[in-house]
């Protein structure tokens, strides 16, 4: 099989947020390369395309390698979080089948306040929260408890996220939200901070989706703040990365376990995810809470939802190419 490995690159001056955010940017190459070694070692052709600045040589890619299907790791288009939909969304004009969620699903839960309206409507539980858009000057977050947690409405990969997003008064909170504004330049999500158990779910498959064994992210005694933050997640050698340990499968009870499984299952139907997904969880009183849905996570060799793969008894190489059998299916059923 023929597949074209997608991924985005980014500017070398980001418009927005920080300097150190590239480091999380840059990774999509690195996510391509070993997607596309998982290919060839399973004997397909893979060939890695890059998503620049410039659309129209990302397409001329696409049709002249004319791929059976595209492996879609792109999460945003140069430098924009919020264009993710439109990516695949590209990839449904030109008539390529792809790996991954449909355009509305990544755009929903890119967009964490519907997430929550979408969670909360039908109901699956979710922090308390608050929207403020930028120019609001008197924050509506009157019936929420401090301690509350700050982030942006529309990043991913912790951008955004460091021990200051937790606010315990209200000039914290309006010092948080004045940051978040002005950085990242969209809308700040203010949650009751839930103090509890993280994990994360991750799900694979459509019919039936398996959720696969539950990751449990663990904070050494001694962190500032026990949140995933952006030092935690991807600063090699900070201590909040030496801090925040992923311990996979999660110590549970099978109650909470089956729990927690259940939500997380119910959270990636209702918003139509598909192929895989990681639903973020806290769990406080034996009361899990969903945080967020990543309709497109990293799946590096060493990132959560392989980890938990082959937890599963999936093989890399073996994910990956179940993956693309899943859009091989779908391009199939539509031929058909």
């Amino acid at each position: 099989m023929r597949v074209a490995v997608c991924f985005n690159t980014v500017p070398a001056v980001a418009g927005k947020g920080e300097a150190v955010d590239r480091i999380s940017e840059e990774g999509a190459e690195a996510e391509a390369l070993s997607v596309a070694a998982a290919l060839r070692q399973r004997g397909h052709v893979a060939e890695l395309i890059p998503l620049g600045e410039q659309i129209d040589s990302f397409i001329v890619g696409l049709r002249t390698f004319a791929p059976d299907v595209a492996f879609n790791l792109c999460e945003g288009f140069w430098g924009e979080s919020r264009r993710e939909m439109h990516v695949a969304a590209l990839f449904d004009l030109l008539g390529v089948y792809r790996t991954g969620s449909p355009p509305l699903c990544l755009g929903l839960t890119q967009d964490k306040a519907r997430t929550k309206d979408i969670l909360l409507q039908h109901g699956l539980p979710t922090p308390k929260s608050a929207l403020v858009r930028p120019g609001e000057k008197f924050p509506r977050v009157r019936g929420l408890d401090y301690p509350l947690f700050v982030k942006p409405r529309f990043e991913d990969a912790s951008l955004g996220i460091t021990s200051d997003s937790i606010v315990h008064n209200e000039k914290e909170l309006l010092r948080r939200i004045a940051y978040i504004h002005a950085t990242y330049r969209q809308g700040a999500l203010v949650e009751e901070y839930i103090d509890g158990r993280e994990f994360n779910v991750a799900i694979f498959g459509n019919n039936p989706a398996e959720v696969l064994p539950i990751s449990e992210i663990r904070f050494a005694k001694g962190l500032d703040r026990p949140i995933v933050s952006y030092a935690g997640k991807w600063l090699e050698g900070s201590p909040e990365y030496t801090a925040t340990e992923p311990i996979c499968p999660a110590r549970l009870s099978k109650k909470d376990e089956l729990l927690i499984g259940h939500l997380a299952l119910r959270a990636y139907r209702l918003l139509e995810c598909r192929d895989y997904a990681r639903v973020d969880i806290r769990m406080r009183d034996h009361i899990p809470y969903i945080l967020e849905i990543n309709a497109n996570p990293d799946i590096s060799p060493d990132a959560g939802l392989a980890r938990s793969a082959r937890v599963g008894g999936h093989s890399y190489p073996d994910l990956v190419e179940k993956i693309v059998g899943m859009a091989q299916k779908r391009k199939e059923a539509g031929h058909a």
